[in-house]
């Protein structure tokens, strides 16, 4: 995957608007998707769609997720 940040609001500490990744296919030709990172969530926004329409995943769900993988 090609992956790059499009939004960068922080300092040091993410923040509640938190850092957003682009997420696109090996080549950079089709946009698959953005990824938003923010101190209490992750939200990933397939296609065109916004973060408040996003699918979200607590960390510690996250987590617990990757954890049994």
């Amino acid at each position: 995957m090609k992956v790059s940040i499009k939004r960068f609001n922080v300092t040091m500490d993410v923040k509640t608007s938190g850092v957003e990744f682009e997420v696109r296919t090996p080549n950079g030709k089709t946009h698959l998707g953005d990824l938003v990172l923010t101190k209490s969530k992750l939200i990933w926004c397939p296609g065109a769609t916004q973060p408040k329409n996003g699918h979200q995943i607590k960390w510690t769900e996250f987590i617990d997720w990757a954890m049994t993988r």
